[in-house]
């Protein structure tokens, strides 16, 4: 058989079975993905809750931000992407395709804000910057791997 034809799988009653990715060492880092990204919406919603309750927290003036938002608005930005990061990231652990296709789109918008709120709080947006980024590479790379049996 060459490398261009598909290698077909039939079941007893010659029905077709479509080919399985085989699981691979990489499907730890897909569970990586997934764990991060409950974390990472854990870590989102607090952030959100500080913004919410506790304004005098972060050290710059609502003019020092990207983005002329109040803090009330960036705590419920980050509140309701921290909660859907926590559900998407449950999926993802369960293997499911929609949990992977909408936890890049979540780490996507999650580093967005992110940036945006870099000069309230540096360090800490870099950080959940830098795991969003190994999120969608996981996601995106390897995801399918997770449902392999």
């Amino acid at each position: 058989m060459s490398d261009t034809q598909e290698r077909r799988t039939y079941t007893a009653d010659d029905s077709y079975e479509p080919p399985v990715p085989e699981r691979t060492g990489w499907v730890g880092f897909v569970l990586f993905g997934g764990i991060m990204l409950v974390m990472m919406g854990g870590f989102q919603a607090i952030e959100g809750l500080v913004a919410l309750f506790k304004e005098d927290q972060y050290l710059v003036t609502r003019n020092g931000l990207i983005l002329t938002m109040d803090y009330t608005s960036w705590g419920w930005t980050h509140l309701f992407l921290g909660l859907a990061a926590i559900g998407i990231g449950i999926g993802v652990l369960l293997g499911q395709m929609w949990a992977r296709v909408l936890g890049i789109v979540v780490a996507v918008l999650s580093a967005l804000a992110n940036i945006a709120f870099l000069p309230a709080y540096p360090i800490w947006c870099t950080i959940v910057i830098a795991t969003d980024v190994l999120v969608i590479y996981a996601l995106a790379a390897h995801g399918d791997e997770v449902k392999a049996p």
